[in-house]
């Protein structure tokens, strides 16, 4: 049993979280598919990469349409994962390791298998009608509004035996619940207690700033892009309040650490979601970096990414949030992603070096870095050789769409899909060179990426230049160096065509972030001041770097392909 937490209230800011798509991390019983039980016989690994706080994804009886975040029944665990007592066994397992457990809230909507949404839909006068939003045709006889769903097509279904549509804004069966209805907000609560009791130590909550919608539902003229609908229902009315309900009654009590992932957010309501005094949550997600490769916001066509936007972007939100009291969760890849890796780098010939830079550019930064599963051993995106190779129910919809709706090609879908879609990061973990990298012994439910006998968890383990130690080493620095969590954020490299480099800076501290994000060889100057104000005098010490040289802070710095250095200056 939980009970009030005494822990200070920000234990969670010198922590790494890690990411746990469990579908794809390690099967016990081989079905091809990974459980719970595989997760407990890893920890021993996470522990000693220096994890802080296990993110396991839903694992909820669900039907599986959108791998587990459409929730038939919250309280009970999917038998393709394990059981309650798998689950009890690993949070004990945890407890043992001094780690803690995230797990997925999914409540912006449920599965339509839930029973909730069967008793909804089967009269208008029943009990449960008003957990979801249902509204009668337009005049013409078709949808209420004019609202897209974010998988494709409109986002609303027409229910036969009670003649009115409800609200879906992901997939066809995935219904969207009325947090108008005071009922819904209590037994979401009610839900969060179960496992809080259970002994969880903290949530992930998905789409969680789309639960208030406008009550008008109006259709979206096109004035402000994409036209969707999405400013109706994003960073709604009341969503702030019902997220405080939350804390009030659960995350501040019990001291739970929370992350609310942010759909297509501002930095202004980001602010508001972290910050303490709002009594929120204690961090957000939030994905505007990741967008920087979509030619006019559109996800489903290919552009190089735009570096600038990128610094951009990283730099407004570390300072706007250190400014506004907020706090980020740090992130390149996730379970949604295609690696970042084969985004932002080079997943060929200096895949190694890539990794190591990404992740030092990254865990400089002021937040709480969260890893996802095979980030650690740079895992690139997998070769796809087929359409048929795909599983995710966006992709295979999106497939189609470009094909029916936008007039591509067949080859030309399959080449946009093959970069953006989400099962990049959902291959199988590779744990050694064995027959399906270790994953299973039986045929696992995705692709095996061909490359795995030279990625691979066991063989970076045993070597102290791999990406897996450099992750380590990461890891350990946001523990012992305190400028990595007060340090104030300052962009350094004004535009550098090349070049990502920046300061953060404590009175005490400064650590210099100097990154290399080409395939070619580059000379970085430190700004004058920076360099007389915090560096000059002094004996700056390299933490970590990437590559064979272990060169010394000079104002001009040489950098070879992707090369990425962190340094510490004490005052």
């Amino acid at each position: 049993m939980s009970s009030k937490n005494t822990e200070p209230s920000s234990w969670w800011k010198r922590s790494t979280v890690y990411q746990v798509y469990p579908k794809s991390f390690n099967d016990t019983t081989g079905s091809g598919t990974g459980d719970i039980r595989g997760l407990t016989e890893k920890l021993d690994y996470l522990q000693h990469l220096g994890i802080d706080i296990v993110w396991l994804q839903p694992v909820y009886v669900s039907p599986q349409r959108d791998n587990g975040y459409d929730v038939a029944d919250y309280y009970r665990i999917n038998p393709d994962y394990g059981t309650m007592e798998d689950f009890d066994e690993l949070l004990a397992a945890l407890k043992a390791r001094d780690m803690k457990l995230m797990i997925d809230i999914v409540v912006n909507h449920s599965s339509t298998d839930h029973e909730w949404f069967k008793q909804s839909r089967s009269s208008r006068d029943n009990a449960y009608r008003d957990y979801y939003i249902w509204r009668d045709p337009a005049p013409d006889g078709g949808v209420p509004n004019n609202w897209q769903s974010k998988f494709g097509g409109p986002a609303w279904q027409y229910d036969e035996q009670t003649g009115q549509y409800f609200l879906t804004l992901f997939d066809q069966t995935q219904a969207d619940l009325n947090w108008e209805n005071e009922e819904v907000r209590r037994a979401v609560r009610d839900m969060i207690k179960f496992w809080v009791e259970k002994g969880v130590d903290g949530f992930r909550m998905d789409v969680i700033n789309l639960i208030s919608k406008d009550q008008r539902f109006p259709d979206d003229d096109g004035s402000v892009p994409p036209g969707d609908g999405r400013r109706f229902y994003t960073d709604g009315p009341r969503v702030h309040e019902y997220i405080t309900e939350m804390y009030e009654d659960v995350f501040g009590p019990y001291n739970m650490v929370t992350v609310g992932e942010m759909s297509s957010t501002t930095l202004e309501h980001c602010i508001r979601y972290s910050n303490p005094d709002s009594r929120e949550f204690s961090m957000t997600f939030n994905f505007h970096h990741l967008k920087v490769d979509y030619p006019n916001g559109q996800k489903w066509e290919l552009m190089p990414y735009d570096f600038e936007a990128m610094k951009q972007l990283f730099s407004e939100w570390q300072t706007g949030m250190q400014a506004g009291g907020g706090w980020n969760a740090l992130f390149l890849n996730n379970h949604d992603q295609p690696r970042a890796l084969s985004r932002f780098a080079d997943d060929g010939e200096y895949r190694a070096e890539s990794a190591k830079m990404l992740a030092t550019t990254l865990h400089g930064l002021q937040g709480t870095p969260y890893v996802y599963q095979g980030e650690e051993i740079g895992m690139p995106n997998p070769v796809w050789k087929d359409t048929s190779e795909f599983r995710d129910i966006e992709s295979t919809n999106m497939i189609r769409l470009l094909q029916e709706e936008r007039g591509k090609s067949a080859e030309e879908a399959f080449q946009i899909v093959k970069e953006r879609s989400r099962d990049n990061s959902r291959t199988p973990m590779q744990w050694d060179n064995s027959t399906n990298a270790g994953f299973t012994t039986g045929t696992p439910w995705l692709k095996v990426d061909e490359r795995y006998p030279f990625i691979n968890v066991k063989d970076q383990m045993a070597d102290p230049n791999s990406v897996y130690h450099h992750y380590r080493k990461l890891i350990a620095l946001r523990k012992e160096v305190n400028v990595l969590t007060d340090g104030l954020y300052e962009r350094l490299d004004d535009a550098h065509p090349e070049v990502f480099a920046y300061a953060r800076t404590n009175g005490k501290e400064t650590l210099i972030v100097v990154s290399n994000f080409r395939k070619q060889d580059t000379v970085f100057h430190l700004p004058d001041t920076v360099w007389t104000d915090h560096i000059a005098g002094k004996r700056p010490e390299l933490l970590v770097g990437n590559t064979e040289a272990k060169p010394h802070l000079t104002q001009d710095i040489t950098l070879s392909p992707y090369a990425s250095y962190m340094w510490l200056v004490q005052q």
